[in-house]
């Protein structure tokens, strides 16, 4: 089989492709290999790809349809889409809202499109995220929840996301999944999120930033866990009708950010220097994922603890900046 990951040098995409190739399949990667954040961990994530039988690369942005449509025209065997290229960060939304329309509506747009014209594509699985949850109150998230009160612009684009893709599987039958993703972690992180910043400035000796005076929790999974759920859902389509299906993907267990912090401490052997600040814009103090369908549907079990998973991240970081 062939598939076509988008973000392939991005956090997610890389591991994706990673075990793609190790067992054997074809992957094409997209990515425009932005400066959202320092491009040098997308280049060596690349690397690692590029020297395995069977990658081939695209520097593309998404959301240029004519670039996209003349690189699919060497791809035609493409069998399965994993759409992961986005604006990600809730934060970022605030300050530069017209890169989220870009990437996570014009790009999804693109995508969809693309699975409608390929002649063998038999699914895309696609990221939404648990920011769709926004204000929710009812915990655990459920699937079954309504999220119709995004928050931040960004999680406003990914319930849009969802929302394109039942259009396409209603109106054409192209089978879509939406994969709300939580909180994921791991080696080869991206440096914006919360484990890569706290783990730098601990080992740098300067202080963290702590939002809502530390009252957060998080449903914080670890990538090797992600990719396998991921990886299950892209390669088992839904059926029917209309062949449309959204799955929470997370740990199932909602951490303390005070517990977050002292596992990585712990691992770098060093205290922090905490500053408490208030709750952001946009932020929500508690996600807390409900897995029970990708569970029944797909198997779906995760097994790293941030116990195990985050002294792996740490050992990680040590290593690739060598400090």
């Amino acid at each position: 089989m062939t598939y076509l990951v988008t973000g392939a040098a991005g956090f997610i995409g890389f591991h994706a492709s990673l075990r793609l190739l190790n067992r054997g399949e074809k992957v094409v990667g997209i990515d425009n290999l932005n400066d959202y954040y320092d491009p040098r961990i997308k280049h060596a994530r690349l690397e690692q790809l590029k020297a395995k039988p069977g990658f081939s690369f695209h520097q593309i942005d998404i959301a240029d349809r004519e670039a996209m449509g003349e690189m699919i025209k060497g791809h035609q065997d493409v069998t399965h889409i994993i759409h992961l290229a986005a604006q990600a960060g809730v934060r970022y939304s605030l300050v530069n809202p017209y890169a989220y329309t870009h990437a996570n509506i014009e790009g999804h747009l693109v995508m969809l499109e693309l699975a409608r014209n390929l002649p063998k594509c038999e699914h895309m699985a696609y990221a939404s995220s648990s920011s769709v949850y926004g204000g929710n109150e009812k915990l655990p998230f459920s699937v079954d929840d309504r999220v119709d009160n995004p928050i931040s612009l960004y999680a406003a684009t990914k319930k849009a996301n969802e929302l394109m893709a039942h259009c396409y599987s209603h109106l054409y039958q192209i089978p879509t999944t939406g994969l709300r993703f939580f909180t994921v972690y791991g080696p080869w992180g991206r440096p914006d999120m919360s484990a890569f910043l706290f783990a730098k400035a601990i080992l740098e000796d300067k202080p963290i930033h702590v939002f809502n005076h530390g009252d957060m929790r998080r449903d914080f999974t670890y990538i090797d866990d992600i990719v396998s759920g991921l990886l299950a859902v892209a390669g088992s389509p839904p059926s029917g009708e209309k062949p449309y299906r959204v799955y929470n993907i997370g740990n199932h267990r909602s951490e303390s950010l005070t517990h977050f912090i002292e596992l990585i401490e712990q691992s770098c052997g060093k205290k922090a220097e905490i500053i408490f600040e208030p709750m952001q814009p946009g932020d929500v103090k508690e996600t807390f994922a409900d897995i029970s369908a990708i569970q029944r549907d797909h198997g779906f079990e995760p097994t790293t603890s941030i116990d195990v998973g985050i002294p792996k991240f740490v050992e990680w970081y040590r290593s690739f900046y060598q400090v």
